[in-house]
């Protein structure tokens, strides 16, 4: 029977020549460099900090959840996620360390397949950086790096599939079942990189050409580990999607946001310039070449274009740039580098003009003005260090004292004996007696999850750790990744202890009792009821039975976030 796996044959290697170890020397330089900007603009935001307090409910043996007793897929990069967790088994560095050193090395390690992809389509020649030039002069790619994001992984993996693609097609000591699972990784990335996966794996067959038989086979390599991870999730979660992907509506159309997203990228550092520019470089490069060669070098554009309009699709993202890194990626992959000629010289030196620009003195209008933007974009870097007025925030202490969270949170609980729900409601602290301790914090939720006990449940009102708000229906004309909206009724509908007269009085009657009362009402719904024993009844076979059964249809439930329209099935 003829092996699914075939290992290509593996050429006599030879003392690499003149030009080639030049070639090394530039891209040695140029990894220093991006190392060194991505270091001094190191940082971590509040949305790698949610990643973190997940991290940490693993490693005590909570689980792979935000809150202990509740099973809510708050991270939307699995990967990341136990990536980050294997890094938090040592005992030198706090996770939010782990984070940085991780997503710093990723980055670098996948700039470094991405220059060495490129050199490689060009064998025997001259090479020159072009398309890291960009790398090197967009400020979001030096933030991202160590933002505690799955960012550095997303570089590193689209990186290294594509190098895996190139050396299939240009020779070398390759097996492809390493390869095959790379490609599979792709959904555990990020969801839509599944798309990524789909587009390199037809890439692959038509390099290698296995044949059907074989190709099916390969086909079903690829395929095991997001399916086995898949079902893992519906069974365990409930969802067939991260509860972000739910959050942020993933699913909805939003083309003139993200399309504003994508111009405000542009517009902010004259992207059209070294656009035209790389695009001169790449046409006369690739002419007349191979179809193999071809089909590589067009692979991650095709991929990139792809991604691009998923992403304004959905309306991009309320962190400027950060859903276009990827984009960028792809499309900058098959010219990181371009062969050194008389006519990519001077195209090579404007590039580093508009480098030197660009890295210098070209940002958006939310960074030169230090506020939030149109559409609720803003440079997120610029807004977490004036937030926490520290020039690299990196831990969650870093947010300890941010004004109207943990010093007025801490203030508003003193005395209070007891389980408690903590919301806050006009700007202010609102305490109530509780069946068990709940803090619903408004709008940042990374920093008070890692600062407060892992004994207590923390939510967000925009649903990344609330499946409560992540089931609610969108609130018309909010920032894209911000969407939901959830009354804070229904939080203490669900874990106040008392009437709904009780606790409105408890509360100064800051929330009213008849909303209250219609949450309860709202609560005792079936499709909601359900929804919540999915992800708070334990987990036992039959639980991971029928959450698996039901997930397509719990994913698709939606209700008004206002629970006077909730409660007659709204």
């Amino acid at each position: 029977m003829t092996s699914l796996i075939v290992d290509e044959p593996t050429p006599k290697t030879a003392r690499p020549r003149r030009g080639e170890r030049r070639g090394q020397w530039l891209i040695g330089l140029v990894l220093a460099v991006f190392a060194v900007l991505a270091w001094q603009r190191r940082w971590v935001c509040d949305d790698g900090l949610i990643v973190l307090r997940t991290v940490q409910n693993l490693l005590d043996g909570n689980g792979p959840v935000f809150n202990a007793g509740e099973r809510v897929e708050a991270n939307t990069s699995t990967l990341w996620t136990y990536l980050v967790a294997l890094g938090g088994l040592q005992p030198w560095l706090r996770l939010e360390w782990v984070a940085v050193v991780l997503g710093l090395l990723s980055a670098v390690g996948g700039l470094f397949f991405g220059l060495d992809g490129a050199r490689r389509l060009f064998p025997d020649r001259r090479i020159v950086p072009a398309g890291a030039l960009v790398v090197l002069g967009l400020p979001p790619f030096w933030d991202y790096a160590t933002s505690g994001l799955e960012t550095g992984l997303v570089t590193l993996w689209l990186s290294l599939v594509w190098w895996r693609l190139v050396r299939h097609a240009t020779g070398g000591p390759v097996r492809i079942l390493p390869t095959l699972v790379l490609i599979g990784c792709g959904p555990l990335v990020r969801p839509e990189f599944a798309l990524v996966s789909a587009i390199t794996f037809v890439a692959l067959v038509a390099v290698v050409r296995p044949g059907w038989r074989r190709g099916l086979g390969w086909l079903a390599l690829a395929g095991v580990v997001p399916v086995v991870y898949q079902v893992y999730r519906m069974g365990y979660y409930g969802l067939i999607t991260p509860n972000t992907a739910l959050a942020k509506e993933a699913t909805q159309s939003r083309w003139d946001r993200g399309w504003f997203y994508l111009v405000e990228m542009f517009a902010a550092y004259w992207l059209l310039i070294p656009v035209a520019l790389l695009l001169a470089v790449a046409v006369p490069a690739l002419r007349g070449r191979e179809r193999t060669t071809l089909v590589v070098a067009l692979t991650p554009v095709v991929a990139g274009v792809v991604l691009g309009l998923y992403v304004t699709r959905v309306g991009g993202d309320y962190m400027h740039a950060r859903m276009l890194l990827p984009v960028l990626t792809c499309l900058l992959l098959p010219v990181m580098v371009a062969p050194l000629t008389r006519w990519t010289a001077p195209l090579v030196v404007a590039l580093v003009a508009w480098t030197v620009v660009s890295a210098v003195g070209l940002r958006p209008v939310s960074a030169e003005q230090h506020k939030i933007g149109a559409y609720g974009i803003s440079d997120a870097r610029v807004f977490w260090v004036d937030s926490t007025h520290n020039e690299h925030p990196i831990t969650a202490d870093d947010a300890a004292n941010l004004v109207g969270y943990m010093p007025d949170l801490a203030a508003a609980r003193a005395g209070k004996t007891g389980p408690t729900v903590a919301v806050k409601v006009n700007f202010v602290w609102v305490v109530f007696p509780g069946t068990r301790t709940v803090v619903s914090t408004p709008g940042a939720l990374g920093f008070p999850g890692l600062l407060l006990p892992r004994t207590e449940t923390v939510i967000d009102d925009l649903g990344l750790a609330s499946p409560l708000a992540a089931h609610s229906l969108a609130v018309p004309g909010r920032p894209a990744g911000h969407q939901k909206k959830l009354s804070v009724a229904w939080v203490i509908a669900d874990a106040g202890a008392g009437t709904p007269e009780q606790l409105s009085a408890a509360g100064n009657e800051l929330v009213y009792s008849e909303e209250i009362r219609a949450a309860r009402i709202a609560l005792t719904r079936p499709e909601i009821r359900e929804m919540l024993d999915s992800v708070r009844a334990p987990l036992t076979f039959g639980r991971f039975r029928d959450n698996l059964l039901h997930a397509f249809g719990r994913s698709r439930l939606r209700y008004h976030p206002e629970p006077f329209t909730a409660q007659w099935g709204g």
